[in-house]
Protein backbone atom coordinates (compact mmCIF):
# COMPACT_ATOMS: atom_id res chain seq x y z
CA UNK A 1 0.00 0.00 0.00
CA UNK A 2 2.79 2.42 0.88
CA UNK A 3 5.92 3.17 -1.12
CA UNK A 4 9.29 3.65 0.56
CA UNK A 5 10.13 7.34 0.73
CA UNK A 6 13.84 7.95 0.26
CA UNK A 7 13.53 11.69 -0.25
CA UNK A 8 13.29 14.43 2.33
CA UNK A 9 12.52 13.53 5.94
CA UNK A 10 10.92 16.00 8.35
CA UNK A 11 13.41 18.07 10.26
CA UNK A 12 12.27 16.73 13.63
CA UNK A 13 12.35 13.07 12.55
CA UNK A 14 14.56 10.78 14.62
CA UNK A 15 13.46 7.56 12.90
CA UNK A 16 13.48 8.45 9.22
CA UNK A 17 13.49 4.79 8.19
CA UNK A 18 9.94 4.43 9.53
CA UNK A 19 8.50 6.96 7.09
CA UNK A 20 6.77 6.00 3.85
CA UNK A 21 5.33 7.92 0.92
CA UNK A 22 1.54 8.11 1.32
CA UNK A 23 0.74 10.09 -1.82
CA UNK A 24 2.50 12.12 -4.48
CA UNK A 25 1.28 14.66 -7.03
CA UNK A 26 2.94 16.95 -9.57
CA UNK A 27 1.68 20.35 -10.67
CA UNK A 28 2.48 24.04 -10.79
CA UNK A 29 1.64 25.13 -7.25
CA UNK A 30 4.01 28.13 -7.23
CA UNK A 31 2.64 29.74 -10.38
CA UNK A 32 5.99 30.10 -12.14
CA UNK A 33 5.14 27.74 -14.99
CA UNK A 34 7.37 24.94 -13.69
CA UNK A 35 6.14 21.58 -12.44
CA UNK A 36 6.53 21.19 -8.67
CA UNK A 37 6.54 18.00 -6.59
CA UNK A 38 4.09 17.60 -3.70
CA UNK A 39 4.50 14.73 -1.23
CA UNK A 40 2.59 13.39 1.73
CA UNK A 41 4.46 11.03 3.98
CA UNK A 42 4.01 9.54 7.41
CA UNK A 43 4.58 6.51 9.59
CA UNK A 44 2.19 3.72 8.61
CA UNK A 45 0.92 1.35 11.27
CA UNK A 46 -0.39 -2.05 10.20
CA UNK A 47 -2.14 -2.87 6.95
CA UNK A 48 -5.36 -0.91 7.51
CA UNK A 49 -4.29 2.33 5.83
CA UNK A 50 -3.53 4.20 9.07
CA UNK A 51 -0.50 6.48 9.44
CA UNK A 52 0.62 9.12 11.91
CA UNK A 53 3.18 11.95 11.78
CA UNK A 54 1.66 12.81 8.39
CA UNK A 55 3.61 15.68 6.85
CA UNK A 56 3.30 17.72 3.66
CA UNK A 57 6.48 18.34 1.65
CA UNK A 58 6.61 20.71 -1.34
CA UNK A 59 9.59 20.75 -3.69
CA UNK A 60 9.84 23.88 -5.86
CA UNK A 61 10.46 22.68 -9.42
CA UNK A 62 12.52 25.74 -10.34
CA UNK A 63 14.72 26.21 -7.25
CA UNK A 64 14.49 22.66 -5.85
CA UNK A 65 13.89 24.27 -2.45
CA UNK A 66 12.00 22.13 0.06
CA UNK A 67 9.14 23.38 2.24
CA UNK A 68 7.88 21.12 5.04
CA UNK A 69 4.41 21.62 6.52
CA UNK A 70 3.54 19.98 9.84
CA UNK A 71 -0.20 19.36 10.03
CA UNK A 72 -2.08 20.10 13.24
CA UNK A 73 -4.10 16.88 12.83
CA UNK A 74 -1.50 14.49 11.47
CA UNK A 75 -2.91 10.98 11.98
CA UNK A 76 -5.57 9.19 9.97
CA UNK A 77 -6.54 6.63 7.37
CA UNK A 78 -6.26 6.67 3.59
CA UNK A 79 -4.47 10.00 3.32
CA UNK A 80 -4.56 11.57 -0.14
CA UNK A 81 -3.55 14.66 -2.11
CA UNK A 82 -5.48 16.67 -4.69
CA UNK A 83 -4.11 19.57 -6.75
CA UNK A 84 -6.54 22.06 -8.25
CA UNK A 85 -7.23 25.78 -8.57
CA UNK A 86 -9.66 26.82 -5.81
CA UNK A 87 -8.94 30.57 -5.82
CA UNK A 88 -9.39 31.23 -9.54
CA UNK A 89 -5.85 32.56 -10.03
CA UNK A 90 -4.91 29.76 -12.49
CA UNK A 91 -2.44 28.30 -9.97
CA UNK A 92 -3.03 24.87 -8.48
CA UNK A 93 -3.68 24.67 -4.75
CA UNK A 94 -3.04 21.68 -2.47
CA UNK A 95 -5.82 19.72 -0.76
CA UNK A 96 -5.12 17.07 1.89
CA UNK A 97 -7.77 14.55 2.94
CA UNK A 98 -7.78 11.75 5.49
CA UNK A 99 -10.28 9.73 7.51
CA UNK A 100 -10.27 9.48 11.30
CA UNK A 101 -11.86 6.03 11.41
CA UNK A 102 -14.53 4.99 13.88
CA UNK A 103 -18.30 5.03 13.64
CA UNK A 104 -18.57 8.82 13.43
CA UNK A 105 -17.16 8.91 9.91
CA UNK A 106 -15.24 12.14 10.50
CA UNK A 107 -12.69 13.52 8.08
CA UNK A 108 -9.63 15.74 8.32
CA UNK A 109 -9.11 18.25 5.52
CA UNK A 110 -6.72 21.08 4.70
CA UNK A 111 -6.29 23.27 1.63
CA UNK A 112 -3.10 25.28 1.08
CA UNK A 113 -1.99 27.82 -1.47
CA UNK A 114 1.71 27.90 -2.34
CA UNK A 115 1.63 30.67 -4.95
CA UNK A 116 4.98 32.47 -5.28
CA UNK A 117 6.38 29.88 -2.84
CA UNK A 118 4.39 31.51 0.00
CA UNK A 119 2.34 29.10 2.09
CA UNK A 120 -1.23 30.14 2.91
CA UNK A 121 -3.79 27.94 4.63
CA UNK A 122 -7.08 28.30 2.78
CA UNK A 123 -9.17 25.67 4.58
CA UNK A 124 -8.84 24.19 8.07
CA UNK A 125 -11.20 21.44 9.25
CA UNK A 126 -11.14 22.62 12.87
CA UNK A 127 -12.10 26.16 11.91
CA UNK A 128 -14.90 24.86 9.70
CA UNK A 129 -16.31 22.67 12.47
CA UNK A 130 -16.32 25.63 14.86
CA UNK A 131 -18.21 27.82 12.38
CA UNK A 132 -20.85 25.38 11.11
CA UNK A 133 -22.56 24.22 14.30
CA UNK A 134 -26.23 23.17 14.33
CA UNK A 135 -28.91 22.23 16.83
CA UNK A 136 -31.17 19.25 16.16
CA UNK A 137 -34.47 19.33 18.06
CA UNK A 138 -37.44 17.02 17.65
CA UNK A 139 -40.70 18.96 17.36
CA UNK A 140 -44.40 18.15 17.57
CA UNK A 141 -46.16 16.53 14.60
CA UNK A 142 -43.21 14.31 13.68
CA UNK A 143 -40.82 17.05 12.67
CA UNK A 144 -37.14 17.61 13.41
CA UNK A 145 -35.66 21.08 13.26
CA UNK A 146 -32.04 21.51 12.16
CA UNK A 147 -31.05 25.07 12.89
CA UNK A 148 -28.18 27.43 13.49
CA UNK A 149 -28.73 30.83 15.14
CA UNK A 150 -25.15 31.66 14.19
CA UNK A 151 -25.96 31.15 10.49
CA UNK A 152 -29.58 32.38 10.80
CA UNK A 153 -31.01 29.29 9.10
CA UNK A 154 -33.50 26.52 9.91
CA UNK A 155 -34.33 23.29 8.09
CA UNK A 156 -37.25 21.00 8.93
CA UNK A 157 -37.18 17.25 8.37
CA UNK A 158 -40.39 15.18 8.25
CA UNK A 159 -39.86 11.89 10.13
CA UNK A 160 -43.46 10.67 9.97
CA UNK A 161 -42.37 7.80 7.70
CA UNK A 162 -39.98 6.33 10.28
CA UNK A 163 -42.47 3.70 11.41
CA UNK A 164 -44.52 3.08 14.55
CA UNK A 165 -41.73 1.53 16.63
CA UNK A 166 -39.54 4.57 16.08
CA UNK A 167 -42.24 7.24 16.35
CA UNK A 168 -43.81 5.79 19.50
CA UNK A 169 -40.54 6.22 21.40
CA UNK A 170 -40.88 9.99 21.26
CA UNK A 171 -44.50 10.89 20.42
CA UNK A 172 -47.92 10.16 21.85
CA UNK A 173 -50.91 9.17 19.70
CA UNK A 174 -51.63 12.82 18.96
CA UNK A 175 -48.18 13.56 17.58
CA UNK A 176 -47.06 15.43 20.66
CA UNK A 177 -43.57 14.96 22.06
CA UNK A 178 -43.55 13.02 25.31
CA UNK A 179 -40.47 14.95 26.41
CA UNK A 180 -37.75 17.08 24.78
CA UNK A 181 -35.60 15.07 22.37
CA UNK A 182 -32.41 16.20 20.67
CA UNK A 183 -30.22 14.87 17.90
CA UNK A 184 -26.93 16.12 16.53
CA UNK A 185 -25.14 17.33 13.42
CA UNK A 186 -21.77 15.62 13.40
CA UNK A 187 -18.47 17.21 12.44
CA UNK A 188 -17.34 17.37 8.84
CA UNK A 189 -17.38 13.89 7.32
CA UNK A 190 -16.63 14.45 3.63
CA UNK A 191 -15.23 17.26 1.51
CA UNK A 192 -15.08 17.04 -2.28
CA UNK A 193 -13.54 19.37 -4.88
CA UNK A 194 -16.09 20.01 -7.62
CA UNK A 195 -16.34 22.21 -10.70
CA UNK A 196 -19.73 23.91 -10.73
CA UNK A 197 -19.40 25.70 -14.06
CA UNK A 198 -18.47 23.93 -17.33
CA UNK A 199 -16.84 27.16 -18.51
CA UNK A 200 -14.44 27.29 -15.56
CA UNK A 201 -11.60 25.11 -14.34
CA UNK A 202 -11.91 26.58 -10.85
CA UNK A 203 -12.90 24.22 -8.06
CA UNK A 204 -15.35 24.75 -5.22
CA UNK A 205 -15.69 22.51 -2.16
CA UNK A 206 -18.77 20.46 -1.32
CA UNK A 207 -18.98 19.44 2.33
CA UNK A 208 -21.17 16.88 4.09
CA UNK A 209 -22.11 16.66 7.78
CA UNK A 210 -24.31 13.79 8.92
CA UNK A 211 -27.51 14.54 10.85
CA UNK A 212 -28.34 11.90 13.46
CA UNK A 213 -31.20 11.32 15.85
CA UNK A 214 -30.74 9.97 19.34
CA UNK A 215 -28.17 7.34 18.29
CA UNK A 216 -25.26 7.33 15.86
CA UNK A 217 -26.98 4.64 13.78
CA UNK A 218 -30.04 6.84 13.22
CA UNK A 219 -29.16 8.95 10.17
CA UNK A 220 -31.80 11.59 9.44
CA UNK A 221 -30.00 13.30 6.57
CA UNK A 222 -26.99 15.41 5.68
CA UNK A 223 -26.08 19.08 5.80
CA UNK A 224 -24.57 19.91 2.40
CA UNK A 225 -22.51 23.07 2.02
CA UNK A 226 -21.11 24.40 -1.25
CA UNK A 227 -18.06 26.53 -0.42
CA UNK A 228 -16.53 29.10 -2.77
CA UNK A 229 -13.31 31.07 -2.32
CA UNK A 230 -14.08 34.80 -2.10
CA UNK A 231 -10.49 36.05 -2.18
CA UNK A 232 -9.93 35.72 1.56
CA UNK A 233 -11.75 32.59 2.70
CA UNK A 234 -14.20 29.90 1.69
CA UNK A 235 -17.78 31.08 2.15
CA UNK A 236 -21.04 29.22 1.80
CA UNK A 237 -22.69 29.79 -1.56
CA UNK A 238 -25.37 27.13 -1.05
CA UNK A 239 -26.35 25.50 2.24
CA UNK A 240 -28.97 22.76 2.19
CA UNK A 241 -30.16 19.58 3.86
CA UNK A 242 -30.58 16.29 1.99
CA UNK A 243 -32.70 13.43 3.31
CA UNK A 244 -32.73 9.71 2.66
CA UNK A 245 -35.42 8.36 0.37
CA UNK A 246 -38.10 5.83 1.27
CA UNK A 247 -39.86 3.22 -0.87
CA UNK A 248 -42.58 4.66 -3.10
CA UNK A 249 -45.94 3.24 -2.05
CA UNK A 250 -48.72 3.48 -4.62
CA UNK A 251 -51.97 5.01 -3.42
CA UNK A 252 -53.95 2.92 -5.89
Amino acid sequence: MYSPYQGYMPANSTHSGAFALLDFKQGDVTGDGMIDNVYLYGKPEGAGGFADHITLVIQDGRTQQITTVNLQNNAGYHTSLFLGDFSGDKVEDIMISMETGGSGGYGIFYVYSFKNAILQKMFDVDLYNSEYVFRVDYENNYRVGVGSPQLNILFTIDISNKGFDYISQFYDENGKLKQPVSGEVLALGALYPIVTSPKSSRYDLLSFQRIIGTTNADTLGYVENLLTWNGNQFVSSRLSVSILGTPLISLY
